[in-house]
């Protein structure tokens, strides 16, 4: 793989100090998640980090590897407090209820997570959709949970009352589905679209702790985060969505992704090298992160990862993944099995 972008307090997604105890709380220890995750040991200690959206989404795989309970996102959810809420979400409890509160925290999220937010508001109440951004491979089913569970432990912790969603939606059912929807306050449905309802009466409920003078602290800082992440990060990650729906077709030369983008090529290759990179490398360390994930959480044959990844043929795959790892794609995966058992 080619060097990840350097950690720093101005690009990229929060892991923030509060995971510390949340990760102590499920009786681990944060530095064993960390170097799990190919992430310095005392990165929870410094001020300020943001990690790129490959950095998070390993973290969370780390994280959740590290854990056998299938109800380890209620168990981590309920242990959350405001004391380990990140600024995006800290400023949303600020709100005077949960519309309110999830319109801001849409607007914000990004500085949280590869995850954008769908606030739909009509007459029987609020609905909020869970989309990870097209730049990003699948989440793990840790990320999916927490971000249902999440929504409903704010609206619980503005309004300090029990509040239940009347509807929540997921791509499958969690293993330990009793103890999500014991918490959650509904069944849970099967649809592609990950989301959480709530009615009327819950979603203008007044939160408690609605503090306006606070909100108008954070919301300046929070829109120059956003604007340097999307200043810093958005080129390259709008390269990468387009491959990610092109490798299938073979639709990925530089003229045509550059035409996708409404560029010119040499434009769109000018504005990859302005970030320090090239398009012949994001497709190669596209193609290896995903031939990876594929290996490592799929039943799919080698012949089936190189059509997903746009070769025409299968040995042409093999020898482009020795060059990338000096592995075999099934000497590979059975590595990544042994180290999850």
């Amino acid at each position: 793989m080619g060097q990840e972008a350097p950690l720093a307090a101005n690009h990229g997604y929060a892991l923030d100090p509060g995971f510390k105890s949340l990760i102590a709380s499920a009786g681990l220890r944060h530095q064993d998640v960390l170097r799990r995750a190919g992430l310095p040991e005392d990165l929870l200690n410094r001020p300020n980090v943001r990690v790129t959206a490959k950095q998070f989404l390993s973290f969370s795989n780390a994280l959740q590897a590290s854990v056998d309970e299938p109800d380890f996102p209620v168990r981590l959810v309920e242990a959350m407090n405001a004391e380990s809420f990140s600024p995006p979400a800290f400023a949303a409890l600020c709100s005077p209820n949960l519309t309110v509160a999830a319109t801001r925290l849409s607007r914000f999220k990004p500085l949280m997570a590869p995850v954008e937010l769908e606030v739909e508001r009509h007459a029987a109440g609020l609905r909020i959709a869970f989309h990870w951004m097209a730049s990003t491979i699948a989440p793990p089913w840790l990320l999916v949970g927490t971000e249902a569970l999440g929504i409903v432990k704010l609206a619980r912790m503005g309004t300090r009352h029990h509040v239940r969603a009347s509807k929540v939606t997921m791509p499958e059912l969690p293993v330990a589905k009793d103890a999500y929807e014991a918490y959650l306050g509904c069944p849970i449905q099967i649809d592609v679209e990950p989301s959480v309802s709530f009615d009327a009466e819950d979603a203008t409920r007044p939160f408690l702790s609605d503090n306006s003078a606070m909100w108008e602290i954070f919301e300046p800082q929070l829109r120059k985060r956003l604007a340097d992440l999307e200043g810093t990060a958005s080129f390259q990650a709008r390269t990468r969505a387009v491959l990610i729906e092109g490798l299938p077709s073979g639709r990925v030369s530089v003229d045509d992704v550059a035409r996708r983008l409404a560029l010119s090529s040499r434009t769109f290759q000018r504005r990859l090298q302005n970030e320090g990179t090239s398009f012949k490398l994001v497709v190669r360390e596209l193609r290896e992160e995903l031939a990876r994930h594929y290996l490592g959480t799929t039943q799919l044959s080698s012949s089936e990862i190189a059509y997903l990844l746009g070769f025409e043929e299968t040995a042409s795959f093999f020898r482009a993944f020795h060059r990338w790892t000096g592995m075999t794609p099934e000497a590979l995966r059975q590595s990544q099995q042994k180290s999850q058992r």
